[in-house]
């Protein structure tokens, strides 16, 4: 993020301090004013003053009359600051977000030169232990290559080292990390993973999907105090950045238990949706999604994954890799093993939310939600949602409205793989990609999220990559396809009112109205009319749930 922002650790400590009694509920309530407060209400868009009292909205309209209505309200001046319905991830990674903290942290990484230097300092700082860490994507490196075995081995040789792409669908291993896993060149890929090999037929360090699990399995895991000291960080942060809430996915039991304990100790600043990773989702499939209306955790569903990501070529294509035509990405999921799960599912009203980025894998999660559906949508739809949506071929793009299936689609993945996918994908295909505006168009229900730690996890990063489809410094190729990107509006309900239907919200939050949960996010940039290239440099000024200020 660019522009004025303190510092990750300011950011923390500042959300911190409002957990403790500055962030209790207001008794005589809340009332904003003096600035733009946008409603996401039709026909009522924008009102100079909002009341929230016993954490719901109690009146929005003119200043004078929320003043006569709560005179006694403590008074909030936006001074200027624009304020909108809660925005809410839709699909980000909690836990691992928090755990950047705790390993190497290779984001941002330039080149590989860069990465092995940054390898060294951390090996320098630790001087025993397995190394982990992650973050690293080469998409942009001078090298035009994934990093190798041989180049950690020219700084660590004598422990192993693993360290994963920013996707999470790819590590690069040392050879004392190969070794632990036995991994050699006779070593088969695992079914919906690849062991990346050189010329001579020897690993070189790359494990693609199912294949980073054999060296996963010999990685120390982090003790449940580092992963609750991770969650902790990660829920502050998002506080900070302005998000009210998060659909966490890929989660596990463990997860779920230590974030059920922040809330029972007032520790959890924002709301929490659960989509737990299908080894962990027996209690939720058996029965059905949480049903406390007041918690801020619930978990909502089950998470699946049908393929790999583009970058590291494991999505799953209908025509091979442009740039690989040898392959056409990998399968992790299996017909016969998935559709009694999707059946448990549907029997016990848990959310299903598939994870699919290639065109072939888009196609196969919507053949296997349709077969379980009994060949047509339900009456009453159980919202089961694609997370990512990327590659649509245009036969399937209109079975999302068709089978009443969510497209979870996270905005900032275009401006950032545009740079690598026409390569993947030659130009033809180009036209499937991160097609935002004609899923609308189709009447599909697009919700917006971050796939944070993949991308940074900033709501104006994917606000402005969705309204505006231009790399954060101002450019779009000739084959970026602008058309998809979507209006201003329709990016603000990607990412308040959308969020809220697709996890079963909708009567509760995603606009400003009485009645509704007073959610707010307030940011220094008017979203609806500033310049597209304020909108990433601007600020999170303060973040309210449930009429609580956990941020400002």
């Amino acid at each position: 993020m660019q522009g004025g922002f303190r510092s990750r650790r300011e950011l923390l400590s500042g959300a911190a301090a409002l957990m403790g009694g500055a962030a209790m509920a207001e008794p005589e309530g809340l009332l904003l004013t003096g600035g733009p407060i946008y409603t996401g209400v039709a026909g009522r868009p924008m009102v100079d003053a909002l009341v929230s009292r016993g954490g719901r909205v109690v009146f929005t309209g003119s200043r004078a009359e929320a003043l006569a209505r709560a005179p006694h309200a403590r008074r909030i001046d936006l001074a200027g600051a624009s304020a909108f319905p809660g925005f809410v991830d839709s699909h980000c990674h909690l836990t691992e977000i928090g755990l950047l903290d705790f390993q190497l942290n290779l984001t941002g990484t330039a080149s590989v030169e860069d990465l092995k230097q940054r390898l060294r300092a951390f090996a320098t700082a630790h001087l025993t232990g397995f190394i982990v860490g992650g973050g690293w994507i080469e998409t942009h490196w001078p090298e035009h290559r994934f990093p190798t075995a041989a180049d950690l081995d020219a700084v660590v040789s004598d422990r192993p080292v693993a360290l994963r792409r920013s996707d999470g669908h790819a590590l690069v291993a040392n050879t004392k990390a190969l070794e632990l896993a036995g991994v050699t060149a006779s070593t088969a890929d695992p079914s919906g993973g690849r062991i990346l090999k050189d010329d001579g037929g020897k690993p070189s360090g790359m494990l693609i999907d199912k294949a980073q699990a054999l060296v996963d399995r010999h990685t120390p895991a982090p003790s449940l105090e580092v992963k609750g000291q991770a969650l902790s960080n990660a829920l502050k942060l998002y506080a900070s950045r302005g998000w009210t809430g998060a659909h966490f996915m890929s989660a596990t039991r463990a997860d779920l238990d230590l974030l059920n304990r922040m809330a029972g100790a007032g520790q959890a600043p924002i709301r929490v949706d659960l989509y737990l990773d299908v080894a962990y989702a027996d209690e939720v499939l058996a029965h059905g999604p949480g049903s406390d209306a007041e918690s801020r955790i619930r978990p909502r569903g089950v998470k699946i994954y049908m393929d790999g990501a583009l970058g590291s070529r494991g999505a799953a294509l209908l025509a091979p890799y442009a740039d690989a035509p040898d392959t056409m990405g990998l399968l992790r999921s299996d017909h016969d093993t998935t559709l009694p799960i999707l059946r448990r599912a549907l029997k016990s009203g848990a959310q299903v939310a598939t994870h699919a980025i290639g065109d072939r894998g888009n196609r196969l999660v919507l053949d296997w939600y349709q077969e379980a559906f009994g060949g047509s949508a339900p009456a009453k739809s159980p919202r089961w949602r694609v997370e990512h949506a990327q590659l649509l071929s245009a036969e399937d793009l209109s079975r999302f409205a068709k089978l009443g299936v969510i497209a979870s689609m996270q905005p900032s993945h275009a401006i950032g793989d545009l740079y690598f996918a026409p390569s993947r994908l030659g130009e033809a295909r180009l036209k499937e990609g991160y097609a935002w505006e004609s899923l609308l168009k189709s009447g599909a229900v697009v919700t917006g999220g971050t796939d944070a730690p993949v991308e940074k996890g900033d709501p104006l990063i994917e606000f402005y990559a969705a309204a505006y489809r231009h790399a954060l410094n101002g450019f779009a190729g000739p084959d970026w396809h602008l058309e998809e990107a979507v209006s201003r509006p329709q990016a603000l309900h990607m990412f308040t009112a959308a969020p809220a239907y697709a996890s079963f919200r909708e009567r509760e939050m995603g606009v400003l109205a009485p009645g509704r949960r007073a959610d707010v996010s307030v940011f220094s940039a008017d979203l609806m009319r500033a310049p597209f290239e304020d909108i990433p440099k601007a600020q999170a000024r303060m973040t309210i749930v449930a009429g609580q200020v956990v941020h400002s």
